[in-house]
This record gives C-alpha cells, structure tokens and sequence, in this order.
C-alpha cells in the first residue's frame, strides 16, 4: 500500500503491563462518582464537563490478549467518558472514551490525578496507565496520584472504532513492499492507496475521521479533566503524547498544573522535516547498533561499523522479489524486515533479538524477524490486529499538511534515503503519494505554538541518541513551552520511569510538589 517513510510512527511502550498478582486483595467496589463541572467550561458543553462517571471492573474494555490479561488486575477500574463527536456541534453525535484509572495509594495525601499517554498516535491510554500502576505502586508519585489514562478517539477500548483493514488485508498490505518506482508502478501505489483512504471511509464513516485529530484529542482531556474532578491537569506524555500535551498548553493554558513530555515532538516542524529528522535518528541508532554488535563473536553485520550499511542491505534488499518463509504459511517481505529493525532499534534491550533475527535470515528463515514487526503493527498470536496502524493513519491524515505533489513526495524520499542509507531499498526514489493525499477528510491540526507566558513550568525530557524523536525536538519544545529541558544521555526511546534514578527521581519531583530540576540537568552514562 504504502512505503515505510510514510507509516513510521513513534510509539512507546513503557514497562511490562501489570497483570493480576497471585494474591489479590480485595477488589474496587462498582461506583458512581459526579465530580464536576471544575473549571471553566466551554459555552454548550455543561453536560459532557458535569457528567457522572459510572466505575467498575475494567474486563470488558479489553480488546486484544494482553489487555484482557492486563485488566483482569482488581485493584484497577474503568469507566467510560462521553464527548461530542464534533466539537462544533456539542448536540450532534456523541462518542465514547475507555477510562482506566488506578486510584491514589494515599487518598487523604492525593494531589489529583496523573493522566498518561503513550504516543502513537493510535496506542492505548489505558493499557500504559495498566502497565504503569505496578510501576509506581509504593512510590510518591503513586501514593500522591490516581494514575489514569484514556484510549483517544477512535482507539482501543473507545467507541465507535477506526477501523480501515481486515486482519487478513493488513497482512497482505505488508507483504507489499512498494519499491519498485517506475511509471506504472508508482500509479498501481496511488491507486492502492486511494482505495485504503476510501475503505477507511466506508469501514469508519467520514464523520469521525474528520474529527480523529489531535485538536479533538486536547479537548476530550480537558472534558475528562474536569469529570475527574481536578481544576487543573497533571500530564504525562510520551512520543506523539508530547503533541498531545502542547495542544492542551495551547487551547487551555490556565489549565495547566504540570506537564512531563518525554521524547518531543516540535509542533513547529513540518511533515518533511519530521520524518528526515527521525531517519536521521534511526541511521544513528543503527550505527550504533552496529559498533554494540562488531565485538562479538556472531554479529550478522560483521565485526566492522563502518561496513554494516552494506551488509545490511545485502542480506535486506533481495527481500523485495523473494520474501522468504516463516513458520505456518507466511512470509517476511523487505517492508516486514525494516519493520523489524525498526522496532528493535528502539532499545538496546532488543537489540540482541535483532542480530539473532538478522542472523536467521541469512540462513533463509524470517521468522524472528516476523515477530519484531508483528509487535510494531500490534499483531496478536491469534492473528488479529489492535488497530494502531489504522489509528495512526487516521490522525496523521488530519494533524499534518499533505504531500499532494509527486515532485515534493520524491525530493521527500530522497532526503530520507540520504538521511538513513540502512533503508535505501536500491530503486530510485518514489513520487507516489500516500494514503494522506487521498484522504475523505480536511486537515484540522495547526501549528500555532503555546504562549509560554500563560503556562506554568514545564518538564521536556529529551534522549541524545532517541531515534524516534531526535533530542533536537526536545530543546525546541521545552523553549516553545518555556519549560525546562532534562537531557539523558544514552541511545533509547524515552525515559521517565523506565528505571533511571536520576530521570525519576527529577520527574516525580516535579509532579508532586512542583520544583524543576534545576537547569541545565543531565542523566545517564
């Protein structure tokens, strides 16, 4: 359907998701709490910002294997959150969001409620704040805060669902790897992609594509803000979360509390921008990857750095005529192997799985590599799908301007390419334009920056060898904001409560009692 420069996201996955204990103590009674209107609230929406909140057992909001693991945990409860479909119409349609929220350790010493996202866009609030509660369970920060997070619209556990592909059309749609640019091809591309955008339509109905955007999604959060009861918002953000969170400082600074945004996003980048920014950022991460595995006895890339590029699209680029076998009845495309490299580059907790899968496939076999880019996609054993590449479409088609010219989309291709050689696939560069040039939708997002002197202080963590969001996004961001910026050092995805002291410890501070690090702060080797 699509080429990977245009369908990579940045998404993070934050610790192990908290599955039920062996011993439980006794679960959360079922219960009704109305705790606003707080706060001002906007002209025709009293009903959604005063609205009851009817909490229970979160079983029945799992849509995917391990969520129904994760939410089977009794000391968790969930409840679901009403917004207008279309803000501009707050007596139209309405919609519905999944809530989970794991209640303050210390009721009598709370400070509000802490609301989590993950990134994506298209991954699960809810999920994160499952996973996350065993995380802080004993710490101030889960002492001190209900711990809650939200399936934006149209994801997860919330109603109705984007829904753009079968299980069965998302595993043939990877199959197709695009690489091939000639005339012919690239109008074949088009075509597939047209008709992606028009099932999308058809499959979720054009009304809640036009309002999936990230607008839409800083509004619902101020409308769950005030349900929860807190005159002000506590938030934590991670990735495309970071967009989220300068949305909300944009629409609603006075309030504001207090924000952690952990690897940025710069509001202020355009789309090009971004993604050779972020190819820039996974070629870094590959070399080093590449110097981590040299040294070793087995390295798929062999033992000198400066050769991997050349190694890797060796063992890569035949994928593109011949996939090759896995176990069962399928096959790793070149896409699925990018895909795979992709996801492992992300830490280097993964990175020895890569060099194994690397290693498989120069033995003919996909199948490590398979799993790598099946956990990327969301792609269940079962093999059905959690939705997050159809999520993911449908807010970027929306938040961001679109290539509609073929000469901009190849120039686009070609920055890349020179940005992140490990993913030139050897063919000239494409001019076929996305799913976003097609799409049954206008664009709604913007890139009208917050007015720091509105805002409280700010928190922005950036990592120096992040290869998703590039620390550069994370200076710019905390002065847009003017917050404060805490530099880690090290090759990885985000940090905040993935085990550095020195991250944590600065983080927690500052959500509980409001005192950022002081300037100039780095973690990390």
């Amino acid at each position: 359907m699509t080429r990977l420069l245009t369908v990579l996201g940045a998404l993070v996955l934050v610790g192990a998701v908290a599955c039920a204990p062996t011993s439980q103590p006794p679960p959360l009674q079922p219960h009704t709490e109305q705790n606003g209107p707080v706060g001002p609230v906007p002209a025709g929406l009293e009903r959604y910002y005063g609205q009851s909140l009817e909490w229970g057992p979160c079983a029945e909001y799992a849509t995917t294997p391990r969520t129904r693991s994760a939410y089977r945990n009794r000391r968790l409860e969930c409840t679901r959150l009403t917004v207008p479909m279309d803000y501009s119409e707050p007596r139209g349609r309405s919609l519905t969001l999944g809530v989970l929220r794991k209640p303050a350790g210390q009721p009598s010493r709370r400070v509000g409620s802490l609301v989590v996202n993950p990134g994506g866009p298209g991954a699960s609030g809810m999920t994160m704040a499952a996973g996350l509660s065993g995380t802080v369970a004993g710490t101030e920060l889960g002492r001190r805060f209900g711990l809650v997070g939200f399936d934006p619209r149209g994801i997860g556990a919330s109603l109705p669902r984007v829904n753009c592909l079968t299980a069965d059309g998302r595993d043939a749609e990877r199959l197709d790897s695009d690489a091939n640019t000639s005339p012919s091809a690239v109008a074949r591309t088009e075509s597939e992609n047209r008709a992606y955008a028009a099932r999308c339509a058809r499959r979720s109905g054009t009304e809640l594509l036009a309002n999936m955007g990230t607008r839409d999604v800083a509004k619902d959060m101020d409308v769950l803000r005030s349900a929860l009861g807190d005159e002000k918002l506590t938030y934590l953000g991670y990735s495309y979360g970071t967009r989220i969170g300068a949305e909300y400082a944009e629409q609603f600074p006075g309030n504001v509390r207090a924000m952690v945004l952990d690897g940025a996003i710069d509001p202020k980048q355009d789309t090009v921008q971004s993604m050779v920014a972020q190819a820039a950022g996974f070629q870094r991460a590959f070399d080093a990857f590449a110097a981590w595995c040299a040294p070793r006895a087995s390295c798929a890339l062999g033992d000198d750095p400066s050769r991997a590029v050349g190694v890797y699209q060796r063992l890569t680029r035949p994928l593109v005529r011949r996939p090759v076998p896995t176990a069962g009845d399928r096959r790793l495309s070149y896409s699925g192997a990018t895909t795979a490299t992709i996801q492992a580059l992300y830490s280097p907790s993964t990175w020895p799985r890569l060099n194994d899968g690397l290693l498989q496939l120069e033995r003919g076999n996909g199948q490590i590599l398979l799993g790598l880019a099946d956990s990327y996609y969301g792609r269940a054993d079962n093999g059905q799908y959690s939705g997050i590449t159809d999520s993911f479409d449908a807010v970027r088609c929306v938040d961001d301007p679109r290539i509609t010219d073929r000469a901009r989309k190849r120039e686009a291709d070609r920055r890349y390419r020179r940005a992140a050689p490990f993913l030139d696939d050897g063919y000239p560069p494409s001019g076929a334009r996305g799913p976003c040039a097609f799409w049954p939708a206008p664009v709604t997002g913007d890139t009208v920056p917050p007015d720091p002197a509105k805002l409280p202080p700010t928190l922005v963590l950036s990592t120096t060898g992040d290869p998703a969001t590039p620390h550069e996004a994370g200076v710019r961001l905390a002065k847009t904001l003017g917050g404060r910026l805490l530099t880690f050092r090290g090759t990885r995805h985000t940090v905040f409560l993935r085990g550095n002291s020195c991250v944590d410890d600065a983080g927690i501070r500052y959500l509980v009692d409001l005192k950022l690090p002081p300037e100039g702060t780095r973690c990390g080797s």
